[in-house]
């Protein structure tokens, strides 16, 4: 082996030595200061040493209320008050104003949620009910109209009969808007001609239908599809969810014998 290939040899081993030196020294600074690793702390979901239940997570102080979950309206949230005899009242008004604001956003949700079932126009002779769906209330008739305004929003929150609860899908607000909108609609198709401001224009729904190009049958009576599911009896014994008699949780369906 020649000098200058001695020299190269050292060279390499040297090279190669200070590489594996750093790459120790790195190793060695990384394992020295581990405070923000091994801090003194509860970890989510672990035990802990330091209480008697031997639980990290600690239950919340007694009457103590999240930030943002306060709601001291509780009609706001819950559509009813308690009455004087001590039962659940609903009220017939919205606990904030009713502005076009609201009208448009209630009628938005409701395009979107509640047509399936009860139809635009909200007479239960929905998309789905012409399929072989239970029949959905039709929100014109005496009983709907006479019912209070929390009313549709409890039903909203709870569900009635067939019908879900849609609580997850509507925030309290937007319930409220549904509600408002559900009597504006109400109150529009049981207008009569003494509602109409004076000098207000009134066409005949045939015409509008004609003039938007809709079908003929559009502005007929309405009626129900003959694939709808009829309702059964109202059955007090199953409850009284949305402050009203519930249809049974599990009628019995009766079968005709053939031959």
């Amino acid at each position: 082996m020649t000098s200058s290939q001695v020299s190269v040899h050292c060279s390499q081993k040297t090279s190669r030595a200070a590489a594996l030196a750093a790459l120790a020294a790195i190793v060695l600074i990384a394992g020295c200061r581990q405070d923000m690793q091994n801090q003194p702390k509860l970890i989510p979901q672990r035990g802990s040493e330091m209480f008697a239940d031997h639980r990290g997570a600690r239950p919340q102080v007694v009457n103590s209320v999240a930030r943002g979950q306060l709601r001291e309206d509780s009609y706001f949230y819950t559509g009813v008050v308690q009455g004087a005899n001590g039962y659940r009242e609903e009220r017939n008004e919205l606990p904030f104003p009713v502005t076009l604001e609201v009208l448009n956003r209630g009628e938005e949700r409701f395009n979107i949620y509640c047509t399936p079932c009860h139809s635009r126009v909200g007479n239960g002779a929905g998309a789905i009910v012409a399929r072989g769906y239970k029949q959905a209330g039709n929100l014109h008739d005496q009983v709907r109209r006479s019912q209070p305004l929390s009313h549709y929003f409890y039903v909203m929150t709870h569900g009635y009969g067939a019908m879900p609860d849609y609580s997850a899908q509507l925030t309290p607000t937007d319930r409220w808007a549904v509600a408002a909108y559900i009597r504006a609609l109400q109150l529009s198709q049981a207008a009569s001609m003494q509602d109409v401001p004076t000098g207000a224009e009134v066409k005949e729904l045939k015409d509008i239908a004609a003039e938007k190009g809709l079908p003929v049958g559009f502005a007929q009576p309405w009626a129900l599809p003959p694939t709808a599911v009829q309702a059964y009896p109202a059955d007090a014994k199953q409850g009284m969810p949305g402050m009203a008699p519930a249809y049974p949780v599990d009628p019995a369906i009766k079968i005709p014998v053939t031959k």
